[in-house]
């Protein structure tokens, strides 16, 4: 008998709660949310999503290639970059002219001197 008055009473204390918790969040969807507002930020959203997918795809469009270049196209010239690099290495690693010592300048020889023992003592 005893757990079946302890079992009614906490029933009645939740179902309070649940009225209380009731009124209250009525109260705040009265004074805090409006679905007028609501629906228009969703149509806010819903256009600002459609402008960042216009701006996406603009952004990915490629200018670098056009369109009427094929894949063969693209290959054959590879090919052609792939046997240049070949000549090069049958060739031998030549040193690029301004790498070359006659393009270099002169080492220097004397010791520099320093701004205070290149000005008299005097001035």
């Amino acid at each position: 008998a005893a757990f079946g008055i302890e079992s009614a009473k906490a029933t009645i204390d939740s179902v309070a709660a649940m009225k209380a918790a009731n009124v209250e969040l009525k109260k705040a969807i009265k004074k805090d949310l409006n679905v007028d507002d609501i629906d228009d930020l969703a149509d806010d959203m819903a256009e600002m999503m459609e402008e960042m997918n216009e701006i996406n795809e603009a952004m990915g469009r490629n200018f670098a290639t056009p369109e009427d270049i094929t894949e063969a196209d693209l290959e054959a010239e590879l090919d052609m970059l792939e046997d240049e690099l070949e000549e090069e290495d049958l060739l031998g690693e030549e040193t690029p002219t301004y790498l070359k010592d006659d393009a270099l300048p002169v080492n220097p020889t004397g010791v520099p001197q320093s701004q205070a023992s290149a000005t008299p003592a005097g001035l």
